[in-house]
């Protein structure tokens, strides 16, 4: 089992910035790839960024260039610095952890995804 806590949410005009962190406890060992994901009221829960065990990342399109995952292995801790926020990005942010994802194409599908955390609001208002 894995627990996931996000932290880091808040309220933020246009054009600021975030960082979401989310500490992971429990067997993180086993996991391979860890991703945000996001779910705006009304709208359908998207994939925002993924990393895995090598470093690779994913991005969702509309983010790259404005948001950057890393990962801090000695911490167990998966951080999402957000820049250039846009009152688009106003969603609940999810963690989750995956134990194996083969395919790279399934890195921001959350189907593939094992472990969810509770989500933090981020807010971006004109």
């Amino acid at each position: 089992q894995v627990l996931l806590v996000e932290s880091g949410g808040g309220s933020v005009q246009a054009g600021g910035s975030l960082t979401l962190s989310c500490a992971a406890s429990g067997s993180t060992s086993g996991t391979h790839c860890m991703a945000w994901f996001r779910q705006a009221p009304g709208k359908e829960r998207e994939g925002v960024a993924a990393i895995d065990t090598a470093g690779t990342t994913k991005y969702k399109d509309s983010v790259k260039g404005r948001f950057t995952i890393s990962q801090d292995n000695a911490k167990n801790t998966l951080n999402l610095q957000m820049n250039h926020l846009k009152i688009e990005d106003t969603a609940m942010y999810y963690c989750a952890a995956a134990v194996r994802i083969w395919y790279y194409s399934k890195y921001l599908v959350g189907a593939e995804y094992n472990y969810w955390g509770q989500g933090t609001q981020v807010t971006v208002s004109s």
